[in-house]
């Protein structure tokens, strides 16, 4: 079954896009559906049952499909292991990837690409797997790179409009900026351990052996990494743009794939980072400026897709701030509601998208609440779990982390996420009750919703209002069973349950003041944000960052390209070689009148050479003194 988890979905992706190649034109909307998604509902039963073996057993599970790579002792296999850590990624994977993929069947089926659609789509579910599953670095990063090659793939699927095109060419790019420092991270780390076994076993039971100095690098270079695939600070800039994909891609990436793998392989590594956590202060403080700088970018944003991904660039931020001060339990809790609520959020999006005609301006919107009741109902559910208020499942995962930062005394760190969180119930209600309270500013006819794209809704909601109780802590009559199942090598921090309650009710005080002052301005009658002051034109154009990259990288390396091949190449490379041509077609010139078709000349080149030869044997033999 752990072997089938990774490779079903691979083998169905190819299936697909053979038989979409066969015949482009041809509509098989049936044979497609039930090869992407019965593909990943039948892996999903399977993460169910490997789920349960590891729970009943307590064992983690390891399985090698061949070698990968033999030199001398050295041997990587293509092998997986399922502990604790990676069951509870690959059920929440599997199962809100399927609730992705029913909901997509709907989403795109009279897409002419579809099967070509779900043939990317199951490719992604197979990377992010193994990625997942991986027993070695090696094989880790290959699952790695196929992410970002399936994102590539999707974010662009609509390929004829540029802006797509520009948009999957940016996501790609960027992460490979941080997959340099990944892959040199890992080839420091291969060097460093000096010959021994390269299993994430054998890397933790070496790790000793490694200088602080140089673990630290190291650290730091496999963050470099997280921070392409999970979108922060410098290397965020992909993921808004990311939206340009169908809405059912945006949902497994944010929700269910590539953004959360960096927190994985944060966790995954979590006995390297206990040797440095002054790198993991550092990743912490590049979540909490994330958190606090995406939420500010969402208030003021108006694309409903673009205001849901700085949502998730925000909550990751949230999960580094965890990662990043130990609490690695707390940050893949973090993950695991956040893939309930955020997927919902997104496809509940997707609803209102297609039903207003693929309208994505939430200012265009408006009294939705009566005519798409399901939708606002399961989205509502989602804004309160993803705002912090209890007994919701964000609160919980979202109080750990915060309790964590106050308790280790890193108060700024706390007082950044606090702010966040406030910020971040602002700008979801602002979303909230401009698409389905306010006045709209025109009638919409609606365009009618298959079920497909609905009843998952309802199993998210459901999701969304319960995950939370698996990690409720002891101030609230929990027993933190995520927590006490992952045993990762978490930083306890003392603190009272006193304090706890006061942190948590100055959380939900700060959601519900975000609630407030978002049902004030846009309940009724909101205005979409303009340019009017100086701190709203900065904030609505997202910091000019793209334009500062354009200005100090993008520019000075086009200018440095046009140097080579405009000077460098055609004239001192072309002149060096065109030199050399000269130079040979000279002497080819001088060589041709040797050769004249005269016999004369060719008898006195063979005396001439006799000579030469005789002469220097005369000398040689000491004939001649």
């Amino acid at each position: 079954m752990l072997n089938l988890i990774v490779i079903l979905p691979f083998f169905s992706a190819l299936l697909l896009a053979l038989i979409y190649l066969s015949n482009p034109k041809q509509k098989r909307y049936q044979l497609y559906t039930t090869i992407g998604v019965g593909t990943i509902l039948t892996i999903t039963l399977f993460s169910l049952f490997i789920l349960l073996e590891v729970v009943q057993n307590g064992k983690t599970l390891h399985t090698t499909l061949f070698t990968w790579l033999s030199l001398g002792e050295l041997q990587i296999e293509l092998a997986f292991r399922a502990d604790k850590l990676s069951v509870v990624m690959i059920s929440f994977i599997t199962f809100i990837g399927s609730l992705i993929h029913i909901y997509a069947a709907g989403y795109m089926k009279d897409d002419t690409g579809y099967g070509k659609f779900f043939s990317y789509f199951n490719l992604f579910m197979g990377s992010m797997l193994l990625l997942v599953l991986a027993n070695n670095p090696i094989i880790m990063f290959i699952g790695w790179e196929l992410v970002g090659v399936s994102s590539y793939l999707l974010i662009g699927f609509y390929h004829k409009e540029s802006a797509n095109i520009t948009a999957a060419n940016k996501a790609f790019i960027l992460n490979r900026v941080g997959d340099f420092g990944f892959i040199m991270g890992i080839a420091l780390l291969f060097i460093s351990l000096e010959g021994s076994g390269f299993s994430f076993e054998d890397i933790e039971a070496n790790i000793f052996s490694i200088d602080s100095e140089k673990l630290s690098l190291i650290g730091i270079l496999l963050f470099v990494g997280a921070m392409g695939k999970s979108a922060q600070i410098p290397l965020y800039v992909w993921l808004p743009d990311a939206m340009a994909g169908p809405t059912p891609v945006s949902a497994l990436i944010h929700a269910a794939t590539m953004v959360t793998a960096g927190v994985y392989m944060v966790s995954r590594y979590s006995f390297l980072y206990e040797q440095i956590p002054d790198v993991g202060v550092f990743i912490a403080y590049i979540g909490a400026f994330s958190a606090l700088f995406a939420a500010i970018i969402a208030s003021y944003q108006s694309d409903i897709k673009k205001i849901l991904a700085y949502s998730t660039m925000s909550q990751l931020g949230y999960m580094f701030i965890a990662v990043g001060l130990g609490a690695y339990s707390s940050g893949i809790f973090h993950v695991f509601t956040h893939a309930f609520f955020k997927a919902l959020l997104f496809m509940g999006a997707g609803a209102v998208i297609v039903a207003l005609h693929h309208e994505q301006n939430i200012f265009k919107m408006g009294t939705l609440k009566t005519k798409l009741k399901l939708i606002y109902i399961t989205m509502f559910i989602a804004t309160l779990a993803i705002s912090g208020i209890p007994p919701f499942a964000g609160f919980f995962s979202k109080d750990a982390i915060l309790v964590t930062a106050f308790a280790s005394e890193h108060y700024t760190l706390w007082a950044m996420g606090s702010l966040t969180a406030g910020l971040t119930a602002f700008y979801m209600f602002r979303l909230i009750f401009t698409v389905f309270h306010a006045q709209a500013k025109k009638e919409h006819s609606l365009q009618s919703l298959p079920k497909s794209m609905t009843y998952p809704l309802v199993v998210l909601a459901f999701g969304s209002s319960v995950a939370g109780f698996l990690g409720v802590n002891s101030a609230y009559g929990g027993d933190m069973l995520i927590n006490s199942f992952l045993s990762l090598p978490d930083r306890v921090h003392p603190i009272s349950h006193t304090t706890e309650y006061i942190l948590g009710s100055l959380n939900v005080l700060l959601a519900l003041g975000g609630m407030g002052l978002a049902y004030k301005l846009f309940a009724k009658n909101p205005k979409e944000p303009q340019e009017s002051t100086i701190y709203k034109k900065i904030v609505i154009n997202k910091f000019y960052i793209d334009e500062i990259y354009t200005v100090l990288i993008i520019k000075p390396l086009l200018l440095l390209s046009h140097f080579i091949a405009d000077v460098l190449e055609k004239r001192v490379f072309d002149a060096l070689i065109d030199t050399t041509v000269w130079l040979y077609l000279g002497a080819s010139k001088q060589f041709i009148k040797l050769q004249n078709a005269k016999v004369r000349y060719y008898a006195l080149y063979i005396l001439s050479g006799l000579s030469f030869i005789s002469l220097y044997l005369i000398f040689k033999l000491g004939v001649i003194s």
